[in-house]
């Protein structure tokens, strides 16, 4: 206890600050819990073994023992049944007790012996009246019990049997029983007697059935009789197989029946329903199936495990025939009939709604014979690298795509919407949850319908034939001015998720109104108000641009990042409400721009009533930029952003690119010498071979007068920009014949262009070129086009409502016929009129400079007499021919040199109107104190100069004509800037000349240097020698001779 004086004994520490105690601890602890699992293990290994000891030797067991019953049966009814007579059904007898005891269906002797008892229970079964008292004897309700055990279970020994034996009876399972006495057809012929539905027993078996999986085994005895079919379809007699899943379907869902809730998974839904095509060799079980109570009850179960997301599909059967487009296919073929029926409920059509919605959207885009693909993107469909696209069996697409046809939307809109009225007295009310629900389903089915299957024909059905457009338009006014949106049910929450309630009814309103407005004429809109009242489009627009301002600004679309969890797809489909998200962008993007257009016809809404509240200064910077969100809705939707911020950002682009350019050296000078009075025909034969980047260089241009002689003047740009005035007004001119005019002067091309000129198509993609590089220059012309023709330079197409402003007359013909009542054209005996009365046939006669030529409208057209039925596709045929077909060469190759200097980006900001606009300037009066304000002045003079105060009322007094004359006088070119002469490069300016006051210098004309907007103004005395010397410099038409 005392210092040994020994050094090395001190104290070991674990700098760790664990003590060894500790680490021993831990050790023992890790050791003991080791220890622990391994005894556990062993005892789980113990107790398993015996589990399966037991299991085998109960097996073993059962198997002796039935060994035995089985010696027993024999001795007592033969190996045969040769024994057997009717009493031994009986409840009293232990024949069928020993069958169902032993009776092994792998078993040839087995087997034999059950398919002899079928054969007896058939021929007693015929031969007694009472086939209940054949197995009850004379008192059932005290039998009823032990008959009930012994029929399930011989049912489901035959059911066994047949699918044990499936293969080797695959010959056999298609057969009547009428046909024939195979094995296969005695044990169906026995099921069919034992489950008919009048029998007392006939619930309780079934749901024995079921609950023992009955349905999954007849899958695999349909899919192996199937591998053995012909191709010729059923015989028109109905199999023994057909006769026992009809019983079964047939018992489930009737009144009364106290069959147990089976899970769906195994029900006749998902095990048989998702056999490819089997309505073709079954169709007695169709016709069972279609009837209105089975058809309603199996579809609410479907429902419901569509509401769960139940995953109950089984395995495919192969790749192209994927269980939920075969369940589908076989539902759309039989639903059909039941819609049609006038007591078809609602709640049927809201669950069928509810699954086609969701097993559409399971489904890859399916192909129209012509093959067209529905409108649904590629960026909805997402591949990873493991994944395999989905390819629908040809076959099984024809089956889905002919089943959803109009008469199936239709009726399916119908009943959903039935009961709901277009026309509410308070548009305060709130709509009522049936409504919701409506709208819910019918939204739901159509969006996916629309992007999964092909919309040749079905759009116009559901415009004209429904009440969709008029239920949609109430539901959506009155959430918006209740400024609150109903949400939609829970059921269709895979497709929506935490989605707003506007988004899934303009998902299908917009694409089917924007087909309403191609068809409807400009009477039917302006005048009648048709199918929407204007206060109501007001209203419309409204809701679009709030819409498509929340989709594109405030939620823009994110990359998705998760599929649709669905069994058996391959392929991973963009996540639903993103689908929806995109979709509504892109048709309310569309609709809007089309409202414009009606909008620009004729006026019944303020412009600004299309712009979004939310564009700013910031807004407009990021526009300018690639990749952000302004620039984005800038592609998608330019009509939200004000016309006076798009020019500026076209602008903007415009300089950019120039300065590019410029930085890159590739500008060069072109000089070109040009006769005044052969100006096209020069500027043609020198200009039209300059590439893209000689057209984006600068240009100049040096005048010949008529005398041969140089104009005096240096081209700084002015004279370039009046050699632009001068050739368009020359090249555009009605006289040349490449161009034509309307009724309102408007210029189109001229469809007899190459009657005229050899090279007219040339000429037409040169002055394409011309007219962008005066774009691109920011030099205005004053060419008024037509608004078809501008809608070939956005590649538009045109309608039935842009042919006013080519041919009324023509417009009015066809709009008589549209209209046509059969009833002012009868007979005196009443006979209605029709329109084959007036002889019109599908050929239209062109007739350009006195030639007339006859085309077919449809091949064979000149055979085919307008009727009726086919009176709406001529007058969109005829349309098309005049607005379309006429001028397609001229249109492309004008757009082709166009598009040399124009992007198409640039010009699709821009509707055909506001074109215009960038092409010509506006038409109203030049704005003299816009000029004044942004005016400089030099050489002595200022603002409140004598001479400049006069020369500013001088002006405002002259005609709109002679001011356009001062100002092409001063800058080259008659019109100003589109956003005000404040963007005129250089300013304008005033400039003294002739220094002095004198006689000499009075006697001066003014002068301009155009390529630097200068007016030289000598000092005058008075106004009246002002204006006088001012009018001789503008109408002298000396060129340039007088700068």
């Amino acid at each position: 206890m005392f210092f040994s004086g020994d050094p090395t004994n001190r104290k070991r520490v674990d700098l760790r600050g664990r003590s060894s105690k500790e680490r021993d601890r831990q050790k023992l602890l890790e050791q003991t819990r080791l220890e622990r699992n391994r005894r556990l293990w062993l005892r789980q290994q113990n107790s398993a073994a015996l589990k399966i000891q037991k299991y085998l030797r109960g097996r073993k067991a059962v198997e002796v023992e039935r060994a035995k019953v089985r010696e027993l049966f024999y001795q007592s009814y033969g190996k045969h049944c040769e024994n057997v007579d009717r009493h031994c059904f009986g409840p009293d007898s232990d024949f069928l007790r020993q069958l169902i005891f032993f009776v092994n269906a792998r078993d040839i002797n087995d087997f034999s012996i059950l398919v002899e008892t079928c054969r007896l229970i058939q021929h007693f079964g015929r031969d007694s009246r009472d086939f209940v008292g054949l197995f009850a004897g004379m008192d059932y309700l005290s039998n009823h019990s032990l008959v009930v055990y012994r029929l399930k279970r011989l049912s489901f020994a035959c059911i066994q049997a047949i699918h044990q034996n499936r293969n080797q009876l695959k010959d056999q399972l298609l057969m009547t029983g009428e046909e024939s006495s195979e094995p296969a057809t005695i044990l169906l012929q026995a099921l069919v007697l034992l489950l008919d539905p009048k029998l007392p027993w006939a619930c309780k078996t079934v749901g024995y059935l079921m609950q023992r999986n009955a349905f999954s085994l007849f899958r695999e005895v349909i899919l192996t009789a199937k591998e053995n079919m012909n191709d010729k379809g059923s015989s028109g007699k109905v199999s023994a197989l057909e006769h026992v899943l009809a019983c079964m379907i047939s018992h489930v869902g009737q009144s009364p029946c106290i069959c147990s809730n089976m899970d769906p998974q195994w029900s006749f839904s998902f095990q048989i329903l998702t056999i490819p095509f089997l309505w073709q060799k079954f169709p007695y079980l169709k016709q069972v199936f279609a009837s209105r109570s089975l058809i309603q009850y199996y579809t609410n179960q479907m429902a419901l495990c569509v509401q769960n997301h139940a995953n109950v599909f089984p395995t495919d059967i192969l790749n192209e025939f994927p269980g939920y487009a075969c369940i589908l296919g076989n539902i759309l073929e039989t639903t059909g009939a039941a819609l049609s029926q006038p007591d078809c409920s609602f709640e049927m059509a809201l669950d069928l709604a509810a699954v086609t919605t969701f097993l559409l959207e399971a489904l890859p885009p399916i192909k129209s014979s012509s093959g067209e693909t529905s409108t649904v993107g590629e960026d909805d469909m997402i591949v990873g690298d493991d994944s395999v696209e989905i390819i629908l069996d040809d076959n099984l697409q024809q089956q889905i795509s002919n089943a959803i046809d109009s008469r199936f939307l239709v009726q399916l809109t119908n009943v959903l919407f039935g009961g709901i009225s277009t026309v509410h007295a308070s548009h305060n009310e709130e709509p009522e949850d049936k409504e919701v629900a409506a709208v819910a389903a019918a939204c739901a089915f159509l969006h996916v319908t629309f992007n999964t299957l092909p919309l040749e024909r079905i759009m116009t059905a559901l415009a004209y034939r429904t009440e969709l457009v008029q239920v949609l338009w109430n539901f959506m006014k009155r959430c918006h001015q209740n400024q609150k949106w109903s949400s939609l049910p829970e059921r269709f929450s895979f497709l929506l998720g935490d989605a707003p309630g506007w988004l899934l009814p303009l998902s299908v309103f917009c694409p089917v109104y924007k087909h309403m407005l191609m068809i409807v004429d400009n009477e039917e809109f302006y005048e009648q108000e048709k199918p929407l009242y204007l206060k109501d489009v007001r209203c419309l627009i409204v809701i679009l641009r709030q819409a498509l301002w929340q989709l594109l600004w405030v939620n823009p679309l994110a990359h998705p990042s998760s599929g649709k969890s669905i069994s058996n797809t391959s392929g991973q489909k963009r996540h639903p409400f993103e689908t929806i998200q995109s979709r509504v962008g892109t048709v309310a993007s569309e609709l809007l721009s089309q409202l414009q257009d009606w909008n620009n016809r004729r006026q019944f809404t303020p412009p600004s009533d299309f712009h979004a509240d939310g564009v700013n200064d910031y807004f407009i910077s990021q526009a300018v930029m690639e990749g952000t969100k302004a620039h984005d809705i800038l592609k998608q939707a330019p009509f939200l952003i004000p016309f006076t911020s798009r020019v500026k950002i076209f602008t903007s682009q415009l300089a950019s690119v120039r300065q590019r350019q410029e930085a890159h050296g590739v500008f060069t000078r072109n000089r070109f010498r040009i006769r005044r009075d052969h100006i096209l025909e020069d500027a043609y034969n020198q200009m039209s071979a300059l590439s893209e980047e000689d057209l984006r260089g600068l240009i100049r241009v040096t005048f010949v007068n008529e005398f041969g002689v140089e104009e005096a003047g240096i081209d700084g740009g002015g004279i370039f920009k009046d050699f632009m005035e001068n050739i368009t007004r020359a090249a555009f001119d009605v006289q040349y014949g490449l161009f034509k005019e309307t009724a309102d002067h408007l210029l189109y091309p001229n469809p007899g262009s190459g009657m005229i000129h050899e090279q007219h198509l040339q000429f037409f993609h040169f002055l394409g070129s011309l007219l962008a590089k005066a774009m691109f220059e920011g030099i205005l012309v004053d060419i008024p086009f037509a608004t078809f023709f501008l809608s070939k330079l956005k590649q538009k197409y045109n309608y039935l409502n842009d042919l006013p402003s080519l041919d009324p007359e023509l417009y009015r013909h066809l709009i008589f016929l549209k209209h046509f009542d059969p009833y002012l054209f009868h007979d005196f005996q009443h006979h209605k009129g029709d329109l084959s009365e007036l002889e019109l046939y599908f050929v239209i006669v062109n007739n350009e400079y006195g030639e007339q030529t006859e085309e077919e409208l449809l091949p064979g057209g000149k055979n085919i007499r307008v009727t009726n039925e086919n009176v709406i596709t001529f007058i969109h045929l005829v349309s098309n021919h005049r607005l379309n077909f006429q001028i397609r060469q001229q249109s492309t190759h004008f757009l082709r040199g166009f598009q040399q200097l124009m992007r198409k980006e640039w010009i699709d900001m821009f509707n055909e109107h506001e074109l215009q606009l960038l092409i010509s300037g506006s038409l109203d009066s030049l704005d003299v104190d816009d000029l004044r304000h942004n005016t400089n002045y030099a050489g002595g003079y200022h603002g409140e100069h004598y001479v400049i105060e006069m020369f500013w009322e001088v002006l405002k007094s002259f005609s709109l004509e002679n001011q356009k004359k001062i100002l092409k006088f001063v800058t080259g070119c008659s019109r100003g800037p589109l956003l005000g002469f404040k963007y005129l490069e250089p300013l304008f300016c005033i400039q003294r000349a002739g220094g002095s006051a004198s006689e000499e210098a009075l006697d001066r004309l003014p002068t301009s240097a155009t390529c630097m907007n200068l007016l030289k103004l000598p000092p005058y005395r008075s106004k009246e020698q002002l204006e006088t010397k001012l009018l001789y410099a503008i109408n002298a038409d000396a060129g340039f001779d007088l700068s």
